[in-house]
């Protein structure tokens, strides 16, 4: 398999299958190690860099070929990929901007489910990374647990057994766990509830991030939660604390989609069936837009506005009508104004098939 073969299909976590999927897109565990025996990543030479990453991809592969983790695996060399194919990795969240746009000796290597990847040489040596569909953290915490206990068995990670692992951020420090559930809150938007919600988040230090996470703007009504400090706190906890959180979110959205649809019906329905239709007549259509719109129709299809159009589909459509997705899946490069067509179009092809309804004979 190679990273042309990820063009076409859906990774795990966007599936629309896990629990509470009507709101909680997905959960993300991300751990951060480094070697003991190299400075930090802003420290290192370009030969360090290169050690590095010829260590842990040799013992990555060690374990994959000894059949220990899980599915199968895709090794890239992020440094040789063109940017159309960083980008894509970005926009499937498979590995971040900042590994995306550095120089020097980095890998990624990814499950082919997506239920994983691992980047080298990111902000630290190692970063290591679990999703699944819905909110599932207790799962996702076992699996990449399992996964940094093996990558442990094989390399000496940098510890401190006062402060605990050793990373370059000094927010990392301890666990190097960050905990991150991504939820679609259009209701709260529409009422006008999110700030408030958000500014009790902060209270509790969880961070709120868009939907590419740290340094991203929310679009589209889509928030990523995360835990900020993970100094003195345990794995289970840090997890916990997220998990409890989330539920409360999930309630407060659904009471928020319940007055709209008691309150505002007439309001909703509009404008459910405004996004709906532009969506599926569109000529040309920006990035942006889209994700605005498909909030609402996704939104409409959980409401019952909506008939006979999937989740996964809307979730699939949220990301391969990115920029470089757009450009992989039309096998060229495009400038904004012809991904702007090439993205309505592609809309169009996936909307208006036999057996989806339109919401306006609801």
């Amino acid at each position: 398999m190679n990273l042309d073969d990820l063009v076409s299909t859906n990774g795990e976590w966007l599936r629309g299958s896990g629990p509470e999927a009507d709101i909680v897109i997905s959960s993300r565990i991300r751990l951060a190690r480094n070697l003991a025996d190299f400075p930090f990543i802003s420290k290192t030479t370009e030969s360090d860099r290169a050690e590095i990453e010829r260590i842990l991809h040799s013992q990555i592969q060690a374990i994959q070929e000894a059949g220990k983790a899980p599915g199968d695996a895709l090794y890239l060399n992020v440094t040789d990929l063109a940017e159309v194919d960083r980008q894509f990795l970005v926009e499937r969240q498979l590995i971040s901007r900042e590994h995306a746009e550095s120089d020097g000796a980095r890998s990624v290597v990814i499950d082919t489910d997506e239920r994983y990847s691992v980047m080298i040489n990111e902000e630290d040596h190692l970063r290591i990374q679990v999703m699944h569909s819905g909110l599932d953290l207790e799962a996702a915490l076992q699996r990449i647990n399992m996964l940094d206990d093996l990558i442990e068995e094989q390399v000496n990670y940098a510890f401190s057994d006062k402060l605990g692992y050793l990373t370059a951020c000094p927010t990392n420090v301890g666990t190097g766990l960050r905990v991150s559930v991504m939820l679609h809150l259009p209701a709260l938007v529409i009422t006008r509830q999110i700030e408030k919600v958000f500014k009790s988040l902060q209270k509790i230090n969880l961070a709120v991030r868009g939907l590419y996470g740290e340094g991203s703007q929310a679009t589209g009504d889509f928030y990523q939660i995360s835990n900020q400090v993970t100094l003195g706190q345990t794995e289970e906890g840090l997890a916990k604390k997220v998990a409890d959180v989330v539920p409360v979110l999930i309630s407060y959205e659904r009471q928020a989609r319940e007055f709209l649809i008691h309150e505002s019906q007439e309001t909703l329905h509009d404008r459910v069936s405004r996004a709906f239709g532009i969506l599926r007549t569109a000529q040309t259509i920006s990035s942006e837009e889209t994700l605005h719109l498909l909030s609402s129709v996704r939104m409409g299809i959980n409401l019952g506005l909506i008939g006979d159009l999937p989740i996964p589909t809307i979730n699939k459509l949220l990301i391969h009508t990115q920029p470089a997705h757009l450009q992989k899946l039309s096998g060229n490069e495009l400038d904004a104004a012809d991904r702007n067509i090439e993205r309505a179009t592609y809309l169009r092809q996936h909307l208006n098939v036999d057996g989806t309804s339109d919401p306006s004979n609801n």
